[in-house]
């Protein structure tokens, strides 16, 4: 089991085991404690692919935000860089684990099951996209009948190219790169999606276009874009914050939009 430190308390519990890996949700929760079934939101962090990856302690004041605007948030440890053998394909099917066990357990949770949000950055975009996309990339044998679809999506920009990922990083499976490549398989697929970028993110332009054609094929797709804001601006701690605060109240002001 790999232990992250937190600045803020957090309930830990397991999902998925593979192995001796536990794979855990780090779990924020709200600081008013009402009966009524509250959203949630799980947050994947980016950085993963590398060897040395960002852990999910990444999104660890985003989650406090809103576990302060009564939504449960989780931070998802999954598959990463530094487990042997990784491939992006096993953290889409992490992703996936991930809701299924939030979605089979809302009711000790407390949650609502039907206002589930999923929130990726960088990596953490690309397989939270491509878990909704990607059918047949599952290993969660005995669970498929619980739906492992969120009802809303977030993402801070992300690489759509699954083919320019697997040919950097993984060329062991460039042979099959399309198959898990968004931008080369676009169709109607994501719940109501908000889409957050810089304008000077590397991403911005692949972005834009990926957004363009899943628009065309009928997703509905919110896309707010940030001037002259890098890859990651959103991090708590860049540009005295402010990007970290003005994104969180942005995302909550659209999910109050769309009924949470």
């Amino acid at each position: 089991m790999k232990n992250y430190k937190f600045d803020y308390p957090t309930k830990k519990q397991i999902y998925k085991a593979i192995g001796d890996r536990d794979l855990l949700l780090y779990i924020f929760e709200p600081e008013s404690d009402t009966n009524e079934n509250k959203p949630v939101i799980l947050f994947f962090n980016g950085g993963s692919f590398k060897k040395d990856p960002i852990t999910p302690v990444q999104f660890q004041h985003q989650a406090r935000f809103f576990s302060k605007h009564n939504y449960v948030a989780i931070c998802v440890d999954y598959r990463n860089g530094s487990d042997a053998g990784f491939t992006p394909v096993q953290a889409i099917c992490d992703v996936k684990s991930a809701v299924r066990w939030v979605r089979e357990h809302s009711s000790e949770m407390r949650i609502d099951s039907n206002k589930i949000i999923v929130c990726g950055a960088s990596a953490g975009g690309y397989i939270a996209v491509s878990s909704i996309m990607f059918d047949s990339i599952d290993d969660d044998e005995n669970e498929k009948q619980t739906d492992h679809l969120p009802n809303t999506l977030v993402v801070f920009g992300a690489g759509m190219d699954g083919i320019d990922i697997m040919k950097r990083r993984y060329p062991e499976l460039l042979q099959k790169a399309n198959e898990y490549s968004p931008i080369h398989n676009v169709k109607k697929c994501l719940p109501q999606t908000l889409w957050l970028v810089g304008t000077k993110d590397d991403l911005f332009h692949q972005n834009i276009e990926f957004i363009k054609l899943m628009r065309e094929k009928g997703n509905d797709i919110t896309l707010e874009t940030y001037e002259d804001m890098e890859h990651g601006f959103f991090n708590y701690g860049r540009h005295n914050n402010k990007t970290w605060l003005n994104t969180s109240v942005k995302i909550k002001d659209y999910l109050e939009s769309r009924g949470y």
